[in-house]
């Protein structure tokens, strides 16, 4: 489901931020919808990741039961085999549930 494209400078290491402020899934203890900021940071190797289809895989949350932690780390991985980055970090910055905010951070290689 994730597209990608060539990097137009697979020799030079640099980062791409995205910023996607309208993420949602579900709690699956209550059902109920659970709403963050995902902030996604990588060093491309040989491949970016194509926006539009990023946005559509994100959508693709909307209905599914996962718990932050799970959620993040599902993400992280499924970017990570898309486009095989120098570097990624996901961030999950999970809006108030019970009284708690929840960040979750997954790191993978090392940043530039």
């Amino acid at each position: 489901m994730l597209e990608t494209f060539p990097n137009p400078r697979p020799e030079r290491p640099y980062l791409i931020e995205f910023d996607c402020p309208e993420f949602t899934c579900v709690c699956p203890k209550t059902g109920q919808p659970d709403f963050a900021t995902l902030k996604i940071r990588y060093a491309p190797a040989e491949q970016c990741i194509e926006l539009k289809s990023l946005k559509i895989y994100l959508w693709s949350y909307r209905d599914v039961g996962a718990f932050h932690e799970a959620v993040t780390n599902k993400i992280a991985d499924d970017l990570i085999v898309a486009c095989q980055p120098r570097f990624l970090e996901v961030k999950g910055v999970f809006n108030v549930r019970g009284g708690i905010y929840t960040n979750v951070t997954v790191r993978h290689g090392e940043e530039p």
